[in-house]
């Protein structure tokens, strides 16, 4: 089977938006829209206005009409809501709701039919395994788009397989959650029915491609071993990657500035990786021509390539923000701090050091926690046998009653949720309302980035491509 070389990283919330998706995919390479929280941008963009009117085009090709007009009169406003702020969804829970499904699934069946709009190159989408309630309406809206790939990552998604199986089948289908304090009796699962939410006549779906991001041979053996279906081949990222990376394998130990240690068990292997016979592409650093061909001389079939597609013209970061990104790499007034407390999810989470951001600690201490989104929430087994749900990001005094640590409160000081929507110019509202301060994450390699700016400020991503591909 024939593979793309490059594949685009899924990255932030919005910032691999479709219209970057589409231009990667229209090359033949792999294009990839983010997954992440695709319920909040389209009912913000959707609130905003929808200027180009792409959100509305894409909605009048849903299969369920009845559902978009729903979501049309529920969150479209003419010309857009002005300072007012975004309305609250409901939070993600063990419970279903059937309108928070609806908007789910035609969120990311509108960004994923956007991608593939016009073209026949390969399209995938990308999903944290750390965020499960939304996992089976997300896919399912992707898989009614016709997507090509399914690439997971923070965490390891051994369910996946059998799950993209059975909501191709149209079947009712359970997600095992992850639950602090549970015991092995315990089944705590999130399901969804596709029948139940749509009713009778559902189309057929094909079956994509899954591609897991492990971080280790161990983790690579594991997927291809003990997933409950077949994978089609890894994704192998390691710690100078953007986002989240996984943490150091053993104790955290952190260096002088706060970092963490990574040491020769963090490595890969690429002959073991070789050995278990799967397509594999590298990521973390490999975006560059140099990079690029390291890659292939290894065995990989490619490379997943990020923060040059995230600078790119096409990609979802508000214009003012990325030109102040693109002045700063510029001028080599930029840098990358690994920060072991950034992200609720206890993850390692790369932070771009830039001022106006919540990177930035005066700006960090002038918002005052709160979790009003509920993505990145972690799950815990209540006395009477109920699941809560609590975030390092909200109050301290709440997050603390609800079982959480002290240090853990302490310590994790953002809200990414808030930060990610912000950085694509969907801001909400802080509690003292303000609108929310951005957060930029790239990965640790800046020397591509670098010569890439060098070269021109506005670069398209054909022009990273061709860059890479040289």
């Amino acid at each position: 089977m024939n593979h793309p070389q490059l594949i685009q990283g899924g990255m932030g919330i919005g910032v691999s938006n479709w219209n970057l998706a589409r231009e990667v995919s229209i090359t033949g390479q792999l294009g990839v829209i983010s997954g992440t929280s695709l319920d909040q941008v389209l009912a913000r963009r959707l609130q905003d206005g929808d200027p180009g009117g792409f959100m509305r085009r894409a909605l009048a090709a849903f299969p369920f009409q009845e559902t978009a007009k729903r979501i049309l009169d529920k969150y479209f406003i003419s010309g857009g809501k002005g300072d007012k702020p975004y309305k609250q969804l409901p939070f993600f829970s063990i419970d279903n709701n059937d309108s928070l499904n609806e908007l789910t699934v035609a969120a990311n069946f509108t960004e994923a039919w956007l991608a593939k709009e016009g073209h026949e190159g390969p399209v995938g989408v990308n999903y944290l395994s750390k965020v499960q309630l939304p996992t089976l309406s997300s896919i399912y809206g992707a898989l009614l788009a016709g997507i090509d790939y399914v690439i997971m990552g923070a965490g390891i998604p051994l369910e996946i397989p059998a799950v993209l199986r059975n909501l191709c089948e149209n079947k009712d289908t359970s997600l095992k959650l992850d639950v602090e304090n549970a015991s092995r009796d315990d089944d705590y699962k999130v399901s969804f029915n596709p029948g139940d939410l749509f009713g009778s006549g559902l189309p057929e779906l094909k079956l994509p491609k899954f591609l897991p991001i492990v971080s280790s041979n161990f983790l690579a053996t594991l997927m291809s071993k003990k997933a409950s279906g077949p994978i089609d081949g890894l994704i192998v990222e390691n710690h100078e990657a953007g986002g989240h990376n996984a943490p150091p394998r053993g104790k955290m130990i952190l260096d002088a500035s706060g970092e963490p240690v990574y040491g020769d068990r963090d490595a890969v292997d690429t002959e073991k990786l070789k050995e278990i016979g799967l397509p594999f592409w590298l990521a973390g650093s490999y975006g560059d021509p140099r990079g690029f061909r390291s890659a292939l001389k290894a065995g990989a079939a490619g490379i997943q390539v990020g923060s040059a597609f995230a600078l790119c013209r096409e990609s979802g970061i508000f214009p003012e923000l990325k030109n102040k990104i693109l002045s700063a790499i510029r001028r080599g007034d930029s840098s990358v701090f690994t920060d072991a407390e950034a992200s609720p999810t206890g993850f390692p989470f790369k932070v771009m050091k830039l001022k106006d951001t919540i990177a930035d600690l005066k700006v960090l201490e002038m918002r005052k926690k709160i979790c009003n989104l509920g993505y990145l929430r972690e799950l815990y087994k209540k006395d009477d046998g109920s699941v809560g749900y609590r975030c390092s990001a909200e109050k301290q005094e709440t997050f603390v009653s609800k079982g959480g640590s002290t240090e853990k409160a302490a310590g994790r000081k953002r809200c990414l949720c808030n930060a990610l929507l912000a950085t694509v110019g969907l801001p909400g509202k802080t509690v003292d309302g303000q609108e929310e301060k951005s957060l930029i994450t790239l990965g640790s390699h800046m020397e591509s980035l670098k010569q890439l700016v060098q070269e021109k400020m506005d670069f398209s991503a054909r022009d990273v491509i061709s860059y890479i591909l040289k």
